[in-house]
């Protein structure tokens, strides 16, 4: 009888201990479906030597380095399908698991359900007192799979600052705000 609690309570110890960080392994499964992927797996060593390579003190590249400074990771992945099969609802249900434990805060919760264009982007922050220590983004269309974890200390206005420059996207993720309207 006791042996059952404890295992619950190490199992929502380990979810809660893992910070900012997803645990993305289930999306290795799905790869295999996908007929384009592309991952991005920056830890902490990688981020300290991007940062060194950036030797600009003024500018977007001096934001990037201030943006990146202290992040211990990011965390891409973009998966693209040739079929809008290519995952299930149980696929996306494994990452909101994660995003449902204490310390996880939604931002942003956009959908759009239609014949043809079921659509879904969601930004969650992780937070640490008042600090935001982590975040994550699901954007989940009928043919493509994108999940966005950075984790580490981040500030929403120097982030916002560098949306649509180096490839970021527009993501409009300040709190209480709209997302893009849909092109």
């Amino acid at each position: 009888m006791l042996a059952p609690i404890v295992l619950l309570a190490c199992l929502s110890f380990s979810v809660y201990a893992q910070g900012g960080k997803l645990q993305l392994g289930f999306l290795e499964r799905l790869s295999e479906k996908a007929s384009e992927t592309v991952e991005v797996n920056l830890d902490k060593p990688a981020l300290d030597m991007a940062q060194k390579l950036l030797r600009g003190d003024k500018g977007e590249e001096a934001a990037v380095k201030q943006l990146i400074a202290g992040l211990q990771g990011v965390y891409v992945h973009v998966l693209e399908f040739d079929s809008p099969t290519g995952y299930s609802g149980s696929d996306l249900d494994t990452l909101r698991g994660q995003l449902k434990a204490p310390g996880w805060t939604r931002l942003v919760g956009f959908r759009v359900k239609g014949m043809s264009n079921n659509s879904n982007i969601e930004v969650f922050t992780w937070n640490e007192g008042d600090k935001i220590m982590g975040l994550a983004i699901l954007s989940a269309q009928p043919k493509e799979l994108v999940v966005v974890n950075i984790v580490g200390p981040i500030d929403l206005e120097k982030l916002s600052q560098l949306e649509g420059k180096f490839g970021i996207p527009e993501l409009d993720i300040k709190p209480g705000s709209k997302p893009p309207p849909k092109e």
